[in-house]
Parts: C-alpha cells; structure tokens; sequence
C-alpha cells in the first residue's frame, strides 16, 4: 500500500515538473513571425509614456 502511494506521488510530481519545463520553454521561445513584420523579442513589449503638449495644473 505504501509504495502504492508513493509512486502515484512520484508520478504526479514527475508530470507537474514536466509541465512547468514545457510551459518555461515555450514562454521563452521565440514566437511566430507576423506577416509583415519581425517576431518579438521578448514577452513584454515595452513603451515609454506619450509626452504631450498640454500646459496648466491637472485641478482643472
């Protein structure tokens, strides 16, 4: 009974560290090119803030 549980525990464990592998490599992998364009490079697409050309105090 024991080693029943024990290897359904390994089991289980076996198949959460094969899914955390699997999802860790196809997060860091490139994604497919867009038509039109170039694959990113990277999960996040960073932006600056838009400057804009408004003057006076935001109380309104």
């Amino acid at each position: 009974m024991v080693g029943s549980a024990a290897r359904e525990l390994l089991l289980v464990i076996a198949v959460a560290a094969v899914g955390l592998l699997l999802a860790t490599a196809l997060a860091f992998a490139p994604w497919p090119v867009t038509p039109g364009g170039s694959a990113p490079s990277g999960l996040v697409d960073l932006h600056g803030p838009v400057a804009t050309d408004r003057t006076g105090s935001a109380s309104g």
